[in-house]
């Protein structure tokens, strides 16, 4: 199993566990405190789940614009992009971000993605002056919550801090060069710190004395399913299309070509698509596994790709990838491993008007 350097945080009270073959901080003894704190404060995220990639050489920008599926072209350093990586069929190896320097590209992808989106794109390097290699700087802490800005600005002791979604800076920490994005997991305004491993414990002890919680991979999984955020590997792949994941801001639809796109505008013609990632509501208390079958009428109409049980309803909530004509919200379904019902909601998931957060 990979051991991402956050295992270092085992002397700061980190619980490790692994996740999706990786292993990584779980939590720090107390899940929903730290689902709180990304809710209402300052939560902070070991990074170990990502991973930057480096793109160098002259031809990088022109390759990278013909093999992901975002402007890669239109960045200035400074600036950023999200995007995916697709195949022939444009199915999704994985998705990622784009962060442009002067003379490089840095390609920042979940850890578990890593190696897949590596291995696509060195199969398509033939005469192009690229190279891809482990950028020196690895992301170390992800700061989410309505006051992960400030306190990362003052733990870096950096006034300003990026705005725009992957905007990107350097600076520079304890006498090391670190690398600040906004950039967020769960759709808010999140700060992405990266840095030499060296640089983590003194960064995680900063963060923390400037108000941040930490906080581990089961707080930030239901905090992204809340969001309704899909993740590579776990609630898309390469049996699913870009546009039936809900992130189509990855997709550009007036550059040139790029891999996949042929079929890409085939859907956008089209104008839908069969299928789509949408979030269901399950009675019960039993979590379902990755794949649990979806039925209505008895007829197979979706799977859950990943679940978690979410404070704000107080039971169970889904991803689940769902035929378009049962995935209207309010639509009832029904879980075929303990015939229990399922209803589809709205992503992001939010409680009602009447509802109320229960207090810890």
């Amino acid at each position: 199993m990979a051991r991402a350097p956050t295992a270092d945080l085992a002397e700061r009270g980190a619980v490790l566990a692994p996740f999706e073959g990786i292993e990584l901080v779980a939590h720090f003894g107390d899940v929903d405190r730290e689902w709180r704190a990304a809710r209402e404060g300052a939560a902070m995220f070991p990074a170990g789940h990502r991973r930057l990639i480096a793109a160098t050489g002259g031809d990088r920008v022109e390759f990278l614009q013909g093999m992901l599926s975002n402007d890669v072209k239109a960045l200035v350093p400074g600036g950023g992009c999200y995007a995916s990586l697709l195949n022939q069929t444009g199915k999704v190896i994985t998705d990622l971000r784009v962060y442009a320097d002067t003379d490089r590209l840095l390609l920042d992808v979940m850890a578990w993605r890593a190696t897949a989106l590596r291995e696509s794109l060195e199969r398509y390097l033939i005469a192009d002056d690229v190279e891809l290699a482990d950028a020196a700087e690895q992301p170390l802490l992800q700061l989410e919550g309505p006051l992960a800005r400030a306190v990362a600005g003052e733990a870096l002791g950096i006034a300003e801090l990026p705005r725009t979604p992957f905007a990107h800076l350097a600076g520079e920490f304890d006498g090391q060069r670190v690398h600040i994005v906004a950039a967020s997991e769960v759709g808010g305004d999140g700060v992405l710190i990266g840095g030499p491993a060296e640089a983590l414990l003194r960064l995680f002890d900063a963060c923390r004395e400037a108000g941040a919680a930490p906080a581990g991979m089961a707080a930030l999984d239901r905090l992204r399913i809340e969001a309704g955020v899909a993740w590579p590997g776990i609630d898309m792949d390469e049996s699913t299309l870009i546009m039936e994941t809900g992130r189509d801001a990855a997709v550009s639809f007036s550059k040139g070509c790029y891999l996949g796109q042929e079929v890409v505008e085939r859907i956008a013609a089209r104008g839908h698509v069969n299928r789509r990632i949408s979030g269901v509501l399950l009675d019960g208390d039993t979590l379902p596994a990755r794949g649990t079958g979806l039925l209505a009428d008895g007829r197979p109409v979706g799977y859950v790709t990943s679940a978690a049980r979410s404070p704000l309803f107080e039971r169970p909530i889904a991803l689940a990838m769902i035929q378009i004509k049962h995935g209207t919200v309010g639509d009832r379904l029904q879980r075929a491993d303990d015939a229990t019902a399922a209803t589809v909601a709205a992503l992001p998931f939010e409680p009602s008007g009447s509802e109320e957060e229960p207090q810890s």
